[in-house]
């Protein structure tokens, strides 16, 4: 999972991300609301850790800004001092999946960066599922396309899942990293490239066939539901 926390209270920061060191989880840290929104045009984030309050955009401006401009928007969480039930009622009714009232402990704020994550998917997962004429296989880690097995590996088996179970999201190279070598920073670039490569060629990913891996440009990838030969909006 990765994840983004803005505040411009360098406490604060230094509470979350301990909290998260020894969880397993990636994350990046932000001083303000612009940096952030300049981070959430550019990579893919499971949840958003953010302060009310902060320098050149505040947290509610970001949670309004994420949920008129993303297609995908993050699970949002607002970090704040403020109380006043009038105040928790604006944010949840502007999009925020959680509200935590500043201090608070670090267990408890990771146990609700875990649960915001877990809304924003089905908490449990069918070890067999189809999309059009591909039927994947979750405990054997194996795609059949129309009824025939393709010969995967594991890395292949994982890229393809990942991009299936975020159809007409677009993912970030960095995502596509942490979610499938553990945020190995050191992976080079074609590794990536040449597993989407095979991915595509293997599946057979064309429009005639549904579904369709497409490059972003300066961001990463998207995978593309095809219907009748025309995209699926």
């Amino acid at each position: 999972m990765k994840i983004a926390i803005a505040d411009d209270d360098p406490d604060i920061l230094e509470q979350v991300t301990m909290a998260l060191e020894g969880s397993g989880h990636d994350f990046d840290t932000f001083r303000n609301g612009t940096d952030l929104t300049i981070a959430l045009k550019r990579n893919t984030y499971d949840v958003v850790l953010a302060d009310w309050n902060m320098p050149g955009e505040t947290g509610i401006g970001v949670l309004s800004w994420v949920r008129e401009s993303l297609d995908h928007p993050p699970a949002f969480i607002l970090l704040t001092s403020r109380t006043e039930k009038s105040d928790i009622v604006r944010g949840l009714e502007m999009g925020a999946t959680d509200y935590i009232v500043k201090p608070e402990s670090s267990e408890v704020i990771l146990a609700r960066i875990e649960a915001a994550a877990r809304r924003g998917k089905r908490d449990t997962k069918e070890r067999f599922e189809e999309f059009g004429d591909y039927k994947i296989d979750r405990l054997k880690q194996s795609i059949e396309f129309k009824a025939e097995q393709i010969k995967l590996t594991s890395k292949e088996f994982s890229v393809a899942l990942l991009f299936f179970e975020n159809v007409n999201r677009p993912l970030s190279r960095s995502y596509i990293f942490g979610q499938v070598w553990g945020g190995s920073l050191d992976i080079e670039t074609r590794t990536l490239d040449m597993h989407i490569s095979r991915v595509r060629s293997k599946l057979s990913l064309r429009p005639q066939n549904g579904y369709v891996i497409q490059t972003v440009f300066g961001f990463g990838y998207r995978m593309d539901r095809y219907q009748g030969g025309e995209e699926d909006e």
